[in-house]
């Protein structure tokens, strides 16, 4: 395998679009397109946001808009081509890409001449109902383009104590979940999977047994509206042991699972992955992942990075060329036994301690090598490909296979 490793490192002068597309002319222009709009984020004018409908398009809450102006803000954005733009609204010092308004279609800047038509993610039908409780579906189930969305678990913020004064649990009620499910599925063509995001818990007779038995049960309560014992579906939760493993496999029709290790560097894991690592080292969850491959199968078995969050922070950490080599590497070896690596674009926020990303050209580099990595050793993603997932660029390289 070969994979073309860039020579530049950090603080150098960034290639524009047109340079990386040039450098690379076996990555399609619309993934490279897709990777920078979601590395250096969006702002949406508000001629763009004048097309946003609500009984259309999927929305999120109003955001505000340079001036102070609130705003309705669209879940997300399509290309030409089917593939999800899974990009965060930042502010306009940041150089985001911009949405704008050209006779009419939503078309995305970068300064100049319109770069490329998108549209608005398209609200789904399912989004209008409501539980018996009075619970909005869309609040249980998130849709993506063609993926169903769980996360079972409200977060416990600051918003925590407006959540209970709304009445809206901690957790949803499996049957609740499965309720929506059955309604969203009835929508013909449209969704072809479910993905279930497990909360860390480490809480149990042996830790993370908790997350385990909460994930068995949402599992098993949606698997009743299928008729085959197995239907398509991705859990993502922590690196478990081979006896939880082994239960959500037997007990729940899932069939495939992804616990994410955030980072390919044990330092850095151990740095900023801290509650993870306080409960499962580096090497004892790559050993986990790798122990989930004769339970689910090769290439059914999946971990993601955040790319370029092992270049942030201290100096000592390493150079783009070095980070490369190190996650094909790492990469590499858990493809040789059966465990598919993808990867997330960052999307830093000033201020933030993370706030430098990481260049056009790593990420798209980085894409190719996960890529060829997979071809190579016969992984599939199709769990998690450009419509069922669509946050993972080097996932979207996988069409080119069919």
């Amino acid at each position: 395998m070969s994979v073309a490793i860039l020579e530049s490192g950090r603080g150098t002068a960034e290639n524009t679009l047109d340079e990386v597309a040039a450098q690379h002319p076996d990555v399609p222009r619309l993934i490279i397109l897709k990777t920078d709009v979601q590395r250096r984020g969006v702002h949406y004018t508000e001629a763009a946001l004048d097309l946003l409908d609500p009984r259309l398009h999927q929305v999120m809450d109003a955001r505000s808009l340079p001036g102070g102006l609130l705003r309705m803000q669209p879940e997300s954005l399509l290309l030409r081509d089917g593939t999800s733009i899974i990009a965060s609204p930042v502010p306009l010092e940041q150089n985001p890409y911009w949405v704008d308004e050209v006779e009419g279609q939503l078309w995305l800047r970068d300064g100049g001449d319109p770069l490329e038509a998108v549209e608005y993610w398209p609200r789904p039908d399912f989004y209008g109902r409501k539980t018996a409780g009075g619970v909005d579906y869309r609040t249980i189930v998130s849709a993506h383009p063609q993926s169903l969305c769980i996360v079972p678990h409200r977060q416990r913020s600051s918003a925590n104590k407006d959540q209970l004064e709304r009445d809206i649990p901690l957790r949803w009620d499996p049957k609740a979940v499965a309720e929506v499910i059955a309604a969203a599925i009835r929508e013909p063509g449209r969704f072809s999977t479910v993905v279930l995001h497990a909360a860390f818990d480490p809480s149990g007779t042996e830790p993370f047994d908790r997350e385990v038995d909460d994930a068995i049960e949402i599992l098993q309560a949606i698997g009743q509206n299928f008729k085959a014992p197995r239907f398509p579906s991705q859990l993502v939760g922590t690196a478990f042991t081979e006896r939880q493993l082994a239960a959500l496999h037997t007990q729940t029709g899932l069939m495939s699972y992804t616990a994410n290790l955030e980072v390919l560097d044990e330092r850095i894991f151990e740095q900023i992955c801290t509650e993870k690592a306080r409960w499962v080292d580096y090497q004892e969850w790559k050993r986990r992942l790798v122990a989930a491959v004769p339970i689910f199968g090769r290439g059914r078995v999946n971990t993601s990075i955040v790319a370029g969050l092992e270049l942030e922070g201290n100096q000592d950490r390493p150079k783009e060329k070095e980070a490369l080599t190190r996650n094909l590497e790492e990469a590499q070896w858990l493809a040789e036994r059966g465990v598919t690596t993808v990867f997330s674009v960052q999307t830093p926020r000033l201020g933030s301690p993370l706030a430098q990303r990481a260049s056009l050209d790593y990420h798209i580099s980085l894409a190719k090598g996960f890529h060829a990595i997979r071809r190579a050793h016969g992984l599939s993603v199709d769990f998690d490909d450009y419509r069922r997932g669509g946050s993972h660029p080097d996932t979207d390289l996988a069409r080119l296979l069919h």
